[in-house]
């Protein structure tokens, strides 16, 4: 059965992490606000007391016993719990009052959702804004990443929980240690994003607005510091290219950039997902561009930014806006929608169904044509020069259906709660495929903060199910999983 001692014993480490990540932004509190000290310390404290204390009574865990059933509960719970501690600095702080607000913040943060229910975030303390985008880049790599690296210095094996957290149909290592794997991952992870603040200095923000929008990028989250969001920086183009880039970076699986650093580009260029990815990125920015500057009357550059930047935030689900695109003519539009379903590359930040899955659906019906010509011939679906498993297809097929049939289930469920049709599919879709803005009354200038409390809660479940990939925390409900 569950050993449920070692799965609180690892949730009270997780904790403990997240309260002392709260600390973070205290510096800038100090240096900026001050009266945003004690409720942080508070909720830091609470935190990590609650943490300890579990830790502590679970210290006799059986760290042997550790395997996939208690891997898929500590993650979908870590990311609960974390979400449950991390609305703290919000609500004590005043922040936003009302804690279903801010749990609903705090799971859009973690999940690197970006949907937001504030409409005064420029009046917000800087320690706030900064734990804000905090749960982003947190969540963007992968609070169980993160620990899987010091896991081993207190006897805890991890390849269960690494399974079970990265995103995509497969675990590439790219090391057979899961401890080196997640230090590499890591290492990127920081390396990028320090690298994008230091550009985005150079291009003309604040230190404190380039940290921020550094961590919402590489995690793919879209909190800004400004209300406007991206299309604040109009004035500053560079800004915008900048943060396409990284955002393209942030779509990529992380195991290239790492095959990058050792210069083995042939990695690179042989990944069929890396170039479905990229052609598709470069494709549908052209058509955008031509559409806007026949239907809206852009001139080319203003044209190719706007169509790179929105085509760049959804397909990779970091949700910045700089266009109202729900303005744009309706083919345009239409093409914005159809992106939501897409997602960035298997291995990224990035959440949506990921490209490497479409692909692979694509090659599987073009087989499915040709074993119609040739019944009796065994076609294999092949991806980078490697015949892909059929328990693999399965899979891929399954998650889509399942998909499909969640985001159907939820428009449903909130159109009975009072939304009209195209804001209930577009909050939908935005939140089970961790993408931020939507459509209608949820769309690029507008928030989450009118939605019902119940829808809330039900929309803070779907960015859980599109960060853990759905299986992860849907195996919960299954009788199967709590039987021996």
């Amino acid at each position: 059965m569950i050993n449920f001692k070692i799965v609180s014993h690892v949730l009270g480490l997780l904790l403990v992490i997240n309260g002392l990540l709260m600390l973070v932004g205290l510096p800038f509190s100090l240096y900026h606000d001050n009266y945003d000290v004690v409720p942080i310390l508070t909720a830091s404290g609470l935190t990590i007391f609650s943490g300890l204390i579990t830790y502590w009574l679970t210290r006799q865990s059986d760290y042997t016993r550790l395997g996939r059933r208690e891997g898929y509960l500590i993650v979908s719970l870590g990311w609960v719990f974390m979400s449950f501690f991390g609305a703290l600095p919000f609500t004590f702080s005043g922040a936003i009052p009302s804690y279903t607000d801010a749990f609903f913040e705090t799971m859009s943060g973690y999940t690197t959702t970006g949907a937001s229910i504030l409409n005064n975030i420029e009046e917000l303390p800087h320690g706030i804004l900064l734990w804000r985008s905090m749960t982003h880049w947190i969540g963007g790599m992968g609070i169980i990443v993160l620990s899987l690296a010091i896991f081993p210095i207190l006897g805890i094996g991890g390849m269960q929980l690494f399974a079970a957290e990265v995103p995509g149909p497969t675990t590439d290592k790219i090391h057979p240690r899961v401890k080196e794997t997640a230090k590499r991952l890591w290492f990127i992870y920081v390396l990028l994003t320090a690298i994008e603040t230091i550009l985005l200095l150079i291009a003309g923000m604040s230190l404190f607005d380039a940290i921020n929008h550094s961590m919402a990028t590489m995690a793919t989250g879209g909190f800004s510091t400004k209300q406007a969001s991206i299309a604040f920086y109009d004035d500053i183009p560079a800004i915008q290219y900048i943060i396409a880039l990284f955002m393209f970076l942030a779509g990529v699986n992380f195991s290239l950039h790492y095959f990058a650093l050792k210069r083995r580009f042939t990695r690179i260029w042989n990944s069929e997902e890396f170039k479905f990815y990229t052609g598709s990125v470069i494709v549908i920015s052209l058509i955008h561009t031509v559409g806007l500057m026949t239907h809206q009357g852009f001139d080319l550059e203003r044209a190719f930014r706007d169509s790179l930047f929105t085509t760049l935030t959804i397909i990779t689900t970091t949700g910045f806006v700089t266009a109202d695109y729900e303005t744009w003519a309706t083919p345009l539009l239409f093409i914005v929608f159809m992106l939501m379903f897409t997602g960035g590359s298997a291995g990224s930040t990035a959440g949506g169904i990921k490209v490497v899955r479409l692909l692979l659906i694509i090659k599987n019906s073009l087989v499915e044509l040709k074993r119609l010509m040739h019944p009796r011939a065994i076609i294999p679906i092949w991806l980078d020069g490697r015949a892909v498993p059929a328990p693999i297809m399965t899979n891929v097929l399954a998650f889509f259906i399942l998909y499909l049939l969640v985001f159907i289930f939820a428009s449903l469920v909130m159109t009975a709660l009072g939304l009209d049709f195209i804001s209930a599919i577009g909050a939908s879709i935005a939140c089970l495929g961790n993408i931020g803005p939507g459509l209608g009354s949820v769309g690029p200038t507008a928030n989450f903060a009118h939605i019902p409390d119940l829808g809330k809660w039900c929309l803070a479940l779907l960015m859980l199910l599109g960060r853990l990939e759905l299986f992860t925390v849907l195996i919960l409900f299954s009788p199967a999983y709590w039987h021996k």
